[in-house]
């Protein structure tokens, strides 16, 4: 029964793949092959860096910046865990799946869960929390990031639902805990809270 389940599941992760890759066409593969590179998301950043800074100051700016590496790091490496113990293949590497995609490039490694949502919703809903209170017009466009670099991994055809919505669930989560544990070493080092 439980077999018949994941199975179930499985086939219909895999269909809504085939269903939302297809919708692509050769007109817009630049734009979402730009919009999965990390390095172009630079300018959101610095933005997000000069918020800190300009929100809380150099020194405590500078810890919270801190924090974000840490974050970085940590999201990489746990991601990375977790593709290595389950071993999921890609869905462009998947040869029960690939015939049915439009590919557009393909990465090696394996798929479960993204890396792209996960490190994207950590960073995201973290900056989020820290700035809520102090920005509150504008800071939830921060959220469109992990949205459209998520997005572009089914679109890619590198990456399966489950994969990224998982990334985003895990990612939200880890970023809610990170940032209370952040919160309360920031008491200890400067008496009073980073908020």
């Amino acid at each position: 029964m439980a077999h018949n389940l994941f199975e179930t599941i499985i086939h219909i992760d895999q269909e809504i793949l085939i269903y939302l890759n297809n919708l692509g066409t050769k007109q817009w593969d630049p734009f979402w092959m730009a919009i999965t590179n990390q390095f172009n998301w630079i300018p959101l950043f610095l933005l997000v860096l000069f918020l800190v800074i300009k929100t809380f100051g150099w020194k405590r700016g500078g810890f919270i910046i801190l924090t974000m590496i840490v974050l970085v790091a940590f999201s990489d490496q746990f991601t990375n865990l977790i593709k290595n113990t389950t071993q999921r293949l890609r869905p462009n590497n998947d040869t029960s799946i690939n015939h049915l995609l439009r590919i557009v490039y393909s990465p090696k490694g394996y798929s479960f869960m993204s890396g792209h949502a996960t490190t994207s919703s950590f960073f995201s809903v973290y900056v989020l929390l820290l700035l809520k209170n102090k920005l509150k017009n504008y800071i939830f466009l921060v959220l469109l990031f992990p949205v459209f670099f998520s997005y572009s991994r089914l679109y890619l055809g590198v990456h399966f639902p489950i994969d990224v919505l998982t990334g985003i669930a895990i990612g939200s989560s880890l970023a809610v805990i990170y940032h209370k544990l952040i919160l309360k070493i920031s008491k200890r080092i400067f008496t009073t809270s980073i908020q």
